[in-house]
């Protein structure tokens, strides 16, 4: 099907993003152009802003739109506990949480050999950096439970063993409300290594 050019403009735009496929982005360019002029003014603005005013945090890697962030400049979260996370979307679902009080760190990505991403792609050294400078006494590795989120926690475990720092990895498991029978092996392996007294 051939579509006006800024349509198709359009429709190439929104199958930049992730998990947009050709139809779906045909459907969102039809709805923006169902939209009143203003509100997709809004949304224009809404997207340059977002892309112009937001960076990253100097100290732990964070998306913020003042630098320190608000995380790091809170003096009321406990400085002796970083935890090591992938991207700012994973501080965000821990922040929802309102268990854990320390700092953070997000590493933007995870080793994956297969993709051509080592070390010297993500943010290991700052964190190295941090920890001789910082007074942290636990490091909590939170990456994904995936080949590459397991791979970069355990390479970043041995560079941090010799520093004396405490180093845990989050549990992994079965979720609350979940069946036995339909959980995969690797899930089950995982609940039973992470058990705990009650």
């Amino acid at each position: 099907m051939h579509y006006p050019e800024p349509i198709s403009k359009l429709i190439d735009s929104f199958m930049k993003l992730p998990g947009i496929g050709p139809k779906t982005a045909a459907r969102l360019a039809f709805f923006v152009l169902s939209m009143k002029e203003d509100t997709v003014l809004d949304f224009a603005k809404a997207l340059v802003e977002a892309k112009r005013n937001l960076s990253y945090c100097s100290i732990c890697g964070h998306i913020t739109d003042v630098d320190p962030c608000h995380i790091c400049q809170d003096k009321q979260r406990d400085d002796t506990i970083i935890c090591v996370v992938q991207t700012p979307k994973d501080v965000i679902a821990l922040e929802k949480m309102r268990d854990y009080h320390g700092l953070y760190h997000v590493l933007h990505g995870a080793i994956s050999p297969m993709d051509g991403i080592g070390p010297e792609d993500i943010n290991v050294s700052p964190l190295l950096k941090r920890l001789q400078n910082e007074r942290v006494q636990e490091l909590i590795l939170a990456t994904n439970p995936t080949i590459e989120g397991e791979a970069t926690a355990m390479y970043i475990s041995r560079l941090v063993k010799p520093s004396g720092i405490r180093t845990t990895r989050i549990a992994h498991g079965l979720p609350v409300g979940g069946d036995l029978e339909y959980a995969d092996e690797v899930t089950l392996s995982k609940a039973l290594e992470g058990r705990r007294e009650l």
